[in-house]
């Protein structure tokens, strides 16, 4: 395990990295977040981690949802994530939830964060509620065209956002990459043990000229 994970090592030690082995996570949506969160984190040393879809492989999907090949075209998301994170580390359980998030939130598991890589409001808040109710923190993102939204929720509330079943539209695959490298890394540094601004939601976006831009706003959380 030491070669394996030399550089986080050198970044936090040998104890933080042990203590990766005993976290639980769940990924809820295995497309385009939910790969690249999956190759990152279960690159990681995180021990057990839940990847929770329903949906199939198609081929207009692999452009970005870096983890499937188009040989897997037709195969759950789910399973074919799982494999491919396995094959990446021997360090890692990755285990494949072929439901939907009502299925999961009903199945007993409760792990130590939940990260969203879903594409639709309403399962957000149903993400929110049963982290509120589990007692967990969780890591919302989302992406469309050039922009996106992070924000770790511990104690603010999803109801913020106007729930809508609005679909995305057009999305760019670097974008789908660079929020869920923010997830991540909120979630890494959240199970190391390392600070996180919690509650903070960031908004980052390409302008006209190709700058990318990032805003900041304090989500409220009912506390005085």
């Amino acid at each position: 395990m030491n070669r394996y994970f030399h550089r986080q090592i050198q970044l936090w030690g040998e104890a933080t990295q042990q203590q990766l082995q005993t976290k639980e996570i769940a990924i809820i949506g295995s497309g385009g977040l939910g790969s690249s969160l999956g190759i990152a984190l279960g690159s990681s040393g995180i021990g057990k981690i839940h990847l929770v879809d329903f949906d199939r492989v198609e081929v207009h999907n692999i452009h970005r949802q870096i983890a499937f090949k188009t040989e897997d075209q037709g195969r759950f998301k789910s399973e074919a994530l799982a494999e491919t994170i396995a094959k990446r580390c021997d360090f890692v359980e990755p285990v494949s939830f072929t439901g939907d998030f009502d299925a999961f939130a009903n199945s007993g598991i409760r792990p130590d964060l939940i990260i969203d890589a879903t594409d639709n409001l309403p399962t957000r808040a149903k993400i929110d509620k049963f982290a509120k109710s589990i007692e967990k923190p969780w890591i919302y993102g989302s992406v469309e065209a050039f922009h996106g939204q992070v924000c770790f929720f511990d104690k603010s509330d999803f109801s913020a956002f106007n729930i809508s079943d609005k679909a995305p539209a057009g999305i760019a695959a670097p974008i789908v990459m660079h929020i869920a490298s923010l997830q991540a890394n909120l979630a890494l540094r959240y199970l190391a043990g390392l600070p996180v601004k919690k509650d903070l939601l960031y908004y980052l976006y390409f302008n006209d000229e190709g700058e990318l831009i990032t805003l900041k706003f304090n989500m409220p959380t009912g506390e005085s």
